[in-house]
This record gives structure tokens, C-alpha cells and sequence, in this order.
């Protein structure tokens, strides 16, 4: 059966998972794509149901050994006219499914060496580049301030590419106190500022958290009298600012290589 019609209930409460709001009350998200379908098999993330475009035009281009996980699964088959009313990618492949999320942990893990914080990240293409950075690390936990973008709006799980279903993000509601917390636990707390003459190259990095702040503000001003050291990215150049998955890519792969040396 294909189901053609915008009235159906299955296809009602998907497209309510594109709101936030939604999502919470059902505590499921939309992954798209074979790729990341085949990323929350591999993971084995709490696939809900799997949504196939019976008549689309685009080529699935899925692999015999995906097709035969894939029908483990509940699925559907929608057209095109519906599938197009559940997506947001502009040339969709034609699967997407929906996802339980991970039971949150909201515990820090104080075992880790680096940690790394986000205060107020807002963009959803800045939090997913930022998630698959940090997973390209082996960072397995981040912590984000409760005013950042959603992790679960569909462009953040696009661009983690598969990092959603690795890491473990810890939601703060009050950050500061958070912070204030990792401090004793002897955390060193480095935040990125633009008011300070000491370059990422001046720190030692073992047991930090680093302070990535808002991309229009940067680091609140509570969390930078917090901070045990405020470092700068070194531009020669006349740019003013990096943009912030790009400057936490650098500061924390520096951070990394210092932990190698």
C-alpha cells in the first residue's frame, strides 16, 4: 500500500516532528537520507519507522545489503507529492526515517581529558559542523547552554553526518553554574575572546573545558570573568572573526595535537 493522501495520521505527526515543540512531546527526531539511515543502523539507534518515496524521480541509490537492514524495520510508502510535504532537503533521496532519542545523560563525565562547551550556539549548520568536528576527535560528550539551537532541527542532524548518534550532549540550564562546577573539578576553564593577548598556541589544554560563545556575541560576560584563560585565534589576515564551527575545528585540533606531543 502507498499512501497517497495528506490526511493520513501516520502522515500528519510526521510533519509535526518538524517543530520543536513536537519533537520534545514525542521525543523522536527525522533523520534523511541513506547515509544516515545506514549511520543509525550501524549505531543501533532506535529506528521508529522508516519512510520510502514510492515514485521518486531521484535515484536511491541503496545497496542491496541496506535494503535487506532496512527491511528489519517498520516502513512505509509514501509518494512524491507526500514525501516533498515531510522533507526539507531541497533534492531528497527519498528515505527518511524517525528516530527515538537516547535516553538523556545528563551527567558529566569527569574522566575525560578535554571537554568542550557551547554557550548560545545558534546556527544549525554551526552546531552540526560543530558535533561532527567533535566526533572526528572522540570527544564523546559536549555541553550545551539551554539557548542554543536545537540538536535535533533537522539541518543540525544533516550536518552531524552520523556524529548525533556518538555523542552524548549534556543540556545546562544554567550554564554558569556548570562551569562552576567542572572548576571543582579541578577543569580548567578557556574560553575563545577577542579582548586578550594570548594566542591558542600559549595554553596547556590537559583536563580544560573550552568556551566556544554566540556567533554575534561571543562568550557571555559571566563565563568569561569565570574563565582561567582567555585565548585568541591568530589572524593576520584583515578578517575580523572566523566563523564558530570553524574556530572551535582550530582550537580544538590544536588542542589535540598539543595532547599528542
Amino acid at each position: 500500500m502507498v499512501i497517497s493522501s495528506k490526511d493520513n495520521e501516520t502522515i500528519k505527526k510526521l510533519k509535526k516532528l518538524k517543530d520543536k515543540k513536537y519533537r520534545d512531546q514525542e521525543n523522536c527526531y527525522i533523520i534523511e537520507g541513506i547515509k544516515l539511515i545506514k549511520e543509525a543502523i550501524n549505531e543501533n539507534a532506535k529506528i521508529k519507522l522508516i519512510i520510502v518515496c514510492d515514485d521518486c524521480k531521484q535515484e536511491n541509490n541503496i545497496d542491496e545489503d541496506a535494503k535487506y537492514e532496512i527491511a528489519k524495520y517498520e516502513c512505509i510508502y509514501v509518494t512524491e507529492k507526500i514525501f516533498l510535504s515531510l522533507t526539507n532537503v531541497v533534492n531528497p533521496q527519498g528515505i527518511l526515517a524517525v528516530i527515538e532519542k537516547e535516553k538523556s545523560n545528563n551527567v558529566i563525565n569527569y574522566d575525560e581529558d578535554l571537554f568542550l562547551v557551547l554557550d548560545d550556539i545558534q546556527d544549525p549548520g554551526n552546531m552540526g559542523t560543530i558535533l561532527r568536528t567533535a566526533d572526528s576527535l572522540n570527544l564523546k560528550q559536549i555541553i550545551v547552554s539551554k539557548g542554543s539551537s536545537d540538536i535535533y532541527n533537522p539541518k543540525v542532524v544533516r550536518s552531524t553526518m552520523g556524529a548525533i548518534f556518538r555523542i552524548n550532549i549534556i543540556e545546562s540550564d544554567n550554564l554558569v553554574k556548570t562551569l562552576k562546577d567542572m572548576k571543582k573539578h579541578k577543569i580548567k576553564i578557556v574560553t575563545t575572546s577577542l579582548q586578550t593577548d594570548k594566542k591558542m598556541y600559549d595554553v596547556d589544554y590537559e583536563k580544560s573545558a573550552i568556551v566556544i560563545g554566540n556567533e554575534a556575541n561571543g562568550v557571555s560576560k559571566e563565563i568569561l570573568e569565570l574563565a582561567d584563560e582567555k585565548v585568541k585565534i591568530p589572524m593576520p589576515g584583515n578578517t575580523e572573526s572566523l566563523n564558530a564551527s570553524v574556530a572551535t575545528a582550530i582550537i580544538l585540533y590544536e588542542a589535540m595535537r598539543k595532547k599528542l606531543k
